[in-house]
């Protein structure tokens, strides 16, 4: 059995569904890659790389950057930030609305989630238009956090996300 997928098979389980979740998106499924175990764990070492060494905790934006923020700091060793939109987190949060390919967003972390003594990589599934990994960004800098860098499985790179951030981003897949 395989145990070792290159990035371009990883790229041939990502299912692409018209018109979700408005008219017009392409939305990028990954639920095939996550449901195979050996392209999930390939899909996760791959993803690790992209990470900075310096980084001593990971913060994921919700939802699908949750799975593979968890699925990274596991294999790092690291501990993991929740990034979620309003009302999710039990505890005092800071906030930051931002705008989307397809409307406007808010998301909170928790004040405490992080502190000045943290290198935080913000990892998620999709670099789109950059606003939701901007405001992700604005966020931890709020807890007083230093951020290293951004890890996504996916850029689409026509839509110049990446200019509206201040760190680095290292995108494992190029659309």
């Amino acid at each position: 059995m395989n145990t070792s997928h290159s990035v371009s098979q990883l790229g041939e389980l990502i299912r692409d569904v018209p018109d979700f979740p408005k008219p017009g998106i392409l939305f990028k499924d990954i639920t095939p890659l996550l449901a195979d175990p050996q392209a999930f764990r390939s899909l996760t070492t791959h993803l690790a790389k992209l990470v900075p060494p310096h980084s001593t905790c990971l913060a994921s934006i919700e939802s699908r950057g949750f799975i593979l923020g968890a699925a990274i700091a596991n294999h790092l060793g690291l501990g993991l930030v929740l990034v979620r939109k309003p009302g999710k987190l039990p505890f005092s949060t800071f906030s930051h609305s931002y705008d989307l390919e397809y409307g406007r967003d808010t998301l909170q972390i928790h004040v405490d989630a992080l502190s000045s003594q943290d290198h935080v990589c913000i990892v998620d599934d999709v670099l789109a238009t950059g606003g939701t990994a901007s405001a992700a960004e604005v966020l931890c800098l709020e807890t007083g956090a230093t951020v290293t860098g951004f890890a996504f499985l996916m850029e689409l790179g026509f839509l110049s996300g990446r200019k509206k951030l201040k760190a680095q981003a290292q995108s494992l897949m190029h659309l």
